[in-house]
Formats: C-alpha cells, sequence, structure tokens
C-alpha cells in the first residue's frame, strides 16, 4: 500500500491516542519506519501490522480500530488529500456512493500503481433510501475499514446511516456486500 495509508494510521493514533501510543505501536509492530513517505509504495504486510498492534496497544478490538481508522480516512486524510476528488463525487450521500464506482479510476492517475478496490453499486427496488454496496479488493481484511468507510461518508454529507455488513468473503464470495441506509 502507498505510505499514505500508513501516514494516516499514524495520524489516527497521534490525534486521538498520543504520540506515546504511536511510539509503543510502532515498537509492538517490529515496524522500523519512522517516517513514511505518502507516494512511496510498502508492502502491505505493514499496515496490518501496524493496525493489529494497535488493537493490542489501545485495548481495542481490532474491528474497532478498523471501523475508526475507515471513518478517520474519509473524515480527515480523504478530505486533506483527495479534497477535489471528493467534491466531484456528488452533493448528497446517494450520489456520491452512485459515483463511487469512478473515484479510484480518478485516483489512479495520482497513484498509478496503485490496487484500488472496486465498488458496485445498486439501488434496492422500493426502497430510494438503501443501497446495495459490494465491495472487491485484491486485499484481504478490510472489510471493518470499509465499513467505517460508509460511516465516515454519512458524517461527511451529515446524514445518519446504518450499515449492515450482508455477506461476502467469510461466506465464500470473492467480495463483500453491504446494505446502507439512511
Amino acid at each position: 500500500m502507498y505510505g499514505i495509508v500508513n501516514k494516516a494510521i499514524q495520524g489516527l493514533v497521534t490525534e486521538n491516542f498520543g504520540q506515546e501510543n504511536w511510539d509503543a505501536i510502532l515498537k509492538k509492530s517490529g515496524v522500523d519506519i519512522e517516517l513514511f513517505a505518502g507516494n512511496e509504495i510498502y508492502d502491505d504486510k505493514i499496515t496490518f501490522d501496524l493496525a493489529i498492534a494497535a488493537s493490542e496497544v489501545l485495548s481495542l478490538p481490532l474491528k474497532d480500530v478498523l471501523i475508526a481508522f475507515g471513518k478517520y480516512w474519509v473524515l480527515t486524510t480523504a478530505k486533506k488529500h483527495y479534497g477535489s476528488l471528493m467534491d466531484t463525487g456528488g452533493n448528497n450521500l446517494k450520489d456520491f456512493f452512485f459515483n463511487l464506482p469512478n473515484f479510484h479510476s480518478r485516483v489512479m492517475l495520482l497513484y498509478p500503481n496503485i490496487q484500488p478496490p472496486e465498488f458496485d453499486v445498486e439501488e434496492i427496488p422500493g426502497n430510494s433510501n438503501s443501497i446495495k454496496v459490494k465491495y472487491f479488493s485484491v486485499r484481504e481484511g478490510l472489510t471493518d475499514f470499509v465499513y467505517g468507510l460508509m460511516l465516515g461518508l454519512g458524517e461527511a454529507f451529515e446524514t445518519e446511516v446504518e450499515v449492515e455488513f450482508v455477506q461476502g468473503r467469510v461466506d465464500g464470495l470473492p467480495h463483500d456486500e453491504f446494505t446502507v441506509s439512511w
């Protein structure tokens, strides 16, 4: 993953739990990189090791760490680094979700070697305030992060959302599926 991801984990931890906890996470994870370059590619293992160590150091379930990271990514990292791209996604939550499949195509212009996830978004017949979101990725283990992203999008658009994991890789599918309602 690009260093911007690891920098975001660092930001989440230092802003909410302090530098001393970040230092403990680095030590526990065995990651000996003190400064991540945003445009440099790092092994995915580093990111997962940081998340696992954060769970242990902060005494939080890994699921909670990943959800918090997803929300932080949308509300802080994406706004700071992809503000103009976020603005082109739509004026409301529903429009943004329906434009989400195109979002990473534009991000690929900034990060040409990225292996972005893909999203398939469908309306739920008879319910204009709910959608089905399918998340496809070459990376496993990020379901809770994506759940947090969706919650963060709700906050970004000042819309109360309910996100429900329906089925996914744990059920043998090649994707994770969520229902998002507002």
